[in-house]
């Protein structure tokens, strides 16, 4: 009985919360205003960033601006039962947030950002103290951070500046609040009912939220924000081990069982190579362009007897990657005398992913090159048929459909065209590029590669060979590797050979190369296949591959942005032992294509140079860049000298000339402190000669006391500091510091004249003071 009736009951706990004191309220509407909109800002730039697959603000934002109400009128009550609501919705927030969790485990950035949206604006209807903005001030910050790792463009920039805007006002408020000051609106009040104009005025210039202080700070933040990001390295290497994968509404997950050859469908393009529709319409990609600037070479079979360019720009890809490369999207093996086949189309396999997620384990080949680990991410802008870009040799795919086919050539196929909004992510092992190693290759290939790869009509072949010998005849030295020839050949294609934007359509029957060799040149792509044939009349295996170069690069959001016009096609040579490499031979590319071994930990300081060189006339741009490359060269040379390799050897070679080391180091810190103290006075200086000298003597009474050890705290006044003084100082020199510190006063506040002349002598007689007392503890020791 006595047990039952000291068991808590519902109502008991009820009274015993409503006993608790009441929290103490933030009663700073400025600040919450602020943090608000900190909080709608961060809402709108994760909407923005999302690229309209969340909609979060229509819902989101009014709610929150109606919780703050709520907050803002019930700060001062228990809210017992609305702490109750609260606590439902969260849990019903919760359950919804796992459902949308099981849907999009490989790319949950999006979801969290939601569930942390909901949780916000639930939170936003109870916040009666400063701390419980202070969640929501984290919150917007969280939200800033979600969209600036969404975003591919540059569209939440605007709402990244806007935050930077708000949240420094923001965090002085909320330093006030941390120290117990008066809330800025109140003071505000008070100097407004304040009679003197000028008085109104200064305090307006030294208030913390004056705009030309904010302004100030935010110019300061940007510079700094800009510079370090302008230098921070950019290391190899995605901390996470789950990758971005999206898969957009209609995207089809498998094969059809009628498909067996998994073709590909390529827009305004036929199976065969020839154009889909008006026989006036024209290809695209360097070769033509069709209605939906389409590039011609996206197709099992490629026509390259076409004309015209591409009419419009427009993006296709966005891709987050580790290094720069070739996109490669097909290869192609059989030459058809006018364009290109895949000749075992039909020999295409189908593989399954693992169920249990969208990885897809692919066969890398054997090679005794070491390779690098390069991670990409693609995020399809613009509809691609379905064939999937990628790095040379994916180990692992990230794909979301159920399915992928693989052809003879490498090539990766998807069930389904590559929709706007898809977005999956590949691993691949890409080689090492040792030219030692690519010259010692030898000859032996395997009967795989000869038999596909060196086939070449008997009819063109002498003539293709003849032209071919006769341009790497002209080399200044024997070329004895197959290697050294491919080099050499993409070289001289190069220089021998233009791009023909007008030349005639080949009549049927007409071979490309040798009409190629008679213009003196071609259409882009021609120079791909030429050279390809030139070096299978040589009997070095090669093949045709299309794709996209690497795009221009964003230094701002990190994504390399890759046109419709950036696709083209390029040259893959076979070397025994280390397999396939590109060679481009088109004039205005380089040779060897953009890989990991061009990247530059701190390339993005570079890439940042060529954006901003973009934009400057060109005899600037010269000047500059010789500019920092002589300084880069004299660096280089200063550090490579002879006398700094053998200094070096001589500290780092034995124990005496570490000794040295380390002395000569302590000399040259010292050096260093003397110098860092001597500017700092200088610059004082300065700063001093630029004020008012009322101020100017003011501040050097204050330098000379500092120097005494009578150091004045920033919190205290001048009339404080100086009754601070009257247990340590003569009357005498109380009596001179109380008249410079009156008199600047006076000046300061009042606008009222001093005598500084007379000041001055007073000064000095109290600098005497100081010294005579020096004197006399010297005598007396």
């Amino acid at each position: 009985m006595e047990e039952s009736r000291q068991r808590p009951t519902i109502k008991g706990i009820t009274q015993q919360i409503k006993s608790f004191p009441p929290p103490k309220t933030e009663e700073s509407i400025l600040l919450r205003i602020l943090v608000q909109t900190m909080v709608i800002v961060g809402i709108i730039a994760t909407d923005v960033a999302a690229r309209g697959e969340s909609m979060m603000s229509f819902w989101a934002i009014p709610l929150s601006i109606l919780g703050a109400f709520i907050s803002w009128r019930r700060r001062k009550k228990k809210n017992i039962s609305l702490k109750f609501g609260l606590a439902i919705a969260m849990i019903i927030a919760l359950v919804i947030f796992l459902g949308n969790l099981l849907e999009s485990l490989f790319d949950n950035r999006l979801v969290l950002a939601e569930f942390l949206v909901q949780l916000q604006v639930l939170h936003s209807f109870d916040l009666p103290r400063r701390k419980d903005l202070g969640y929501s001030m984290i919150i917007g910050l969280i939200l800033i951070g979600v969209s600036a790792t969404l975003s591919q463009t540059l569209a939440f920039a605007p709402w990244l500046l806007l935050f930077l805007f708000i949240a420094i006002p923001t965090m002085i408020l909320d330093y006030r609040s941390r120290m117990g000051l008066k809330t800025w609106e109140s003071e505000f009040k008070h100097h407004q009912r304040e009679k003197n104009p000028q008085k109104k005025q200064q305090w307006w210039q030294n208030s913390p939220l004056s705009p030309k202080k904010l302004t100030s700070f935010v110019l300061i933040v940007m510079v700094l924000g800009l510079s370090l990001f302008a230098i921070l390295p950019r290391y190899q290497g995605y901390q996470l081990q789950t990758f971005p994968v999206n898969a957009p509404e209609g995207l089809q997950k498998t094969f059809q069982p009628n498909d067996k050859g998994r073709g590909i469908v390529s827009p305004g393009y036929n199976p065969d190579g020839s154009r889909n529709g008006d026989g006036d319409l024209m290809g695209d990609g360097g070769s033509g362009d069709n209605p939906d600037n389409s590039y011609y070479g996206f197709n099992t079979t490629i026509n390259q007897n076409l004309q015209g360019g591409i009419l419009q720009k427009k993006i296709l890809l966005r891709i987050r990657s580790q290094a720069p490369g070739f996109w490669r999207v097909l290869a192609f093996d059989h030459y058809t005398g006018q364009g290109w086949k895949i000749s075992r189309e039909e020999k295409t396999m189908d593989i399954n992913r693992n169920p249990w997620n969208y990885t897809f384990n692919l066969n890398v080949p054997f090679t005794k090159r070491e390779t690098r680990r390069i991670i990409q991410t693609f995020t399809v802008v613009s509809d691609l048929p379905n064939i999937i870009p990628i790095l040379n040799y994916p180990q692992f795919l990230y794909f979301p459909t159920e399915q992928i086919a693989v052809d003879t050539e490498g090539s990766l196929r998807s069930p389904s065209g590559l929709i706007e909004g898809l977005t999956y992510t590949t691993i691949s092992q890409v080689p090492y590029r040792s030219q030692e190693n690519l010259k010692q290759t030898g000859n032996n290939y395997p009967e795989s590669i000869t038999k596909y790869y060196l086939e070449i009509s008997p009819s063109i072949k002498d003539k293709i060979k003849e032209k071919a010998e006769e341009l790497l005849a002209k080399s200044p030295r024997p070329l004895t590797s197959n290697y050294e020839k491919a080099l050499y050949l993409a070289q001289a294609i190069k220089q021998n050979y233009q791009i023909q934007p007008n030349i005639p359509l080949l009549k049927e029957g007409e071979d490309l190369t040798l009409a190629f060799f008679q213009n003196k040149g071609g259409y882009p792509d021609h120079f791909a296949t030429v050279y390809t044939m030139m070096l299978r009349s040589l009997n070095i295996p090669s093949r045709l591959v299309v794709g996209f170069a690497s795009g221009q690069f964003n230094p701002f959001t990190g994504y390399y942005v890759v046109h419709n016009t950036d696709a083209h096609a390029l040259t893959e040579v076979y070397f025994p032992n280390y397999g396939w490499h590109y060679f481009d031979p088109l004039p205005g590319h380089e040779i060897i294509p953009p890989s990991f071994e061009d990247d530059n930990t701190f390339g993005v300081l570079g890439q940042l140079w060529h954006w901003v060189a973009s934009w400057l006339p060109s005899p600037i741009t010269s000047f500059i860049t010789i500019l920092f490359s002589k300084i880069f060269n004299l660096i280089t040379n200063l550090f490579s000298a002879n006398w700094i390799v053998k200094l070096w050897q001589f500290l780092t070679g034995s124990l005496v000339g570490i000794l040295m080391g380390f002395l000569g180091l302590i000399i040259l810190t010292f050096i260093s402190w003397l110098g860092w103290n001597f500017m700092q006075k200088i610059l004082y200086r300065l700063k001093l000669a630029k004020l008012n000298p009322t101020e100017k003597l003011y501040r050097e009474m204050l330098d000379l006391l500092a120097d005494k050890g009578y150091i004045k705290n920033p919190a205290q006044t001048p009339l404080e500091y100086a009754h601070t003084l009257t247990e340590f100082l003569t009357i005498e020199q109380l009596e001179i510091i109380m008249l410079i510190t009156n008199n600047y006063l006076q000046w300061r506040y009042g606008n009222l004249p001093v005598n500084l002349d007379y000041l001055k002598s007073q000064f000095s007689l109290l600098n005497q003071s100081f010294s005579h007392q020096h004197k006399l503890t010297i005598n007396a020791k």
